[in-house]
């Protein structure tokens, strides 16, 4: 299964939030998160300042137990979380498709993106790019490739200079690798150029983006291939060595999705989840707070898909929230790709 790109992957104690009336029996969200649970405070207490009578159940866990323990809490009768919030989104999709989440018609329906809503069952809550990262000390007298034919040619010029100082995510490992791998086979006709340049330029590949940021940011790696965008500049807010660069010839895009299992326990606390993640308060506490670009189509300003549209447009590719998303779970194509991968890099 998919594992979650943050860098911890050992699974959390659920913490809770007492509700803030005070109220001991109050009723009480479960959710179910691959957000880190530091990271998720602010929204947590947004929400819970808004619905002071509510208390929070929050686990963090992996993506592909999210899916894994939906699906079997509910064949088994069971009842799940109220909300469910994910990086894996082809996973979050056939939760939908097969019956595992409920409809939720909610306020911000109607308004948001097409391609963000998949009938009104599965929202993407959150607009984040597959980006290069570079160290800026790196490329004081060099430009810095802002796309994928500069990005290869940079490698065949400097091959042997930064051999062994390319990092990317290993798809075999990193769900968001691997959807941004397959989205780069359907968007790039020459891909495979790509990945015979960092094959012979000594790619090391990883699980995690900090892992690859961390040594960006140090000046081990020069550059990074198909980082996520939201923690890379995390990275590069408090690290001035890290550089950013939405390549020019497309920037993939892809999103956390957020639902309200089927079998859920208080589905209507799950939806006033939701709809507080859909709020322009909710978003702009996203954008603002945990970093992460907003999708909603009320909220300006840096870290959202307004601005982010406004000035990139088309180069932008959202990955759509549609049962498309689930061919990346066909494990025979799914084993194509990643064999083929592996033989381009081992070839070089």
């Amino acid at each position: 299964m998919l594992l979650a790109f943050w860098p911890g992957f050992a699974l959390a104690d659920p913490v809770f939030y007492p509700a803030k009336s005070g109220n001991a029996d109050a009723p009480v969200l479960t959710v179910y998160s691959s957000l880190d649970e530091p990271l998720a405070q602010p929204m947590i207490r947004g929400f819970q300042d808004a619905n002071p009578d509510i208390a929070v159940k929050y686990e963090d866990m992996l993506t592909g137990d999210i899916y894994d323990r939906i699906v079997r809490e509910t064949d088994a009768g069971k009842k799940t979380a109220d909300f469910a919030f994910s990086s894996a989104m082809d996973l979050q999709v056939k939760l939908s498709n097969d019956g595992y989440a409920q409809v939720s018609n909610l306020p911000m329906s109607a308004a948001w993106p097409k391609w963000a809503n998949w009938r009104n069952t599965a929202y993407a809550l959150t607009f984040e790019p597959a980006v290069f990262v570079y160290h800026k000390p790196s490329f004081a007298h060099e430009p810095v490739p802002s796309s994928r034919a500069e990005f290869v040619d940079y490698l065949k010029r400097k091959g042997n200079e930064v051999y062994g100082r390319i990092g990317t995510y290993d798809i075999e490992r990193s769900g968001v690798g691997f959807l941004f791998m397959a989205r780069d086979q359907e968007q790039f006709g020459d891909i495979w150029s790509v990945i015979g340049a960092m094959g012979a330029a000594g790619v090391k590949l990883y699980s995690t983006s900090s892992a690859i940021l961390e040594r960006v940011a140090d000046g081990r790696f020069v550059l990074g291939y198909n980082i996520l965008g939201s923690y890379a500049a995390d990275w590069a807010s408090r690290y001035p060595e890290v550089g950013i660069v939405l390549p020019k010839d497309y920037t993939v895009v892809m999103s956390r999705i957020g639902l309200v299992p089927q079998a859920a326990a208080e589905p209507e606390l799950g939806r006033r989840y939701l709809t507080f993640f859909m709020s322009r308060e909710g978003q702009t506490i996203m954008a603002r707070e945990l970093q992460i670009p907003a999708v909603s189509p009320e909220v300006a300003g840096e870290n959202t898909a307004n601005t982010l549209q406004e000035l990139l447009g088309a180069q932008l590719r959202p990955v759509p929230v549609s049962p498309g998303l689930m061919v990346y779970l066909d494990q025979v194509k799914r084993a194509r790709l990643i064999a083929h991968w592996n033989e381009v890099l081992r070839t070089q």
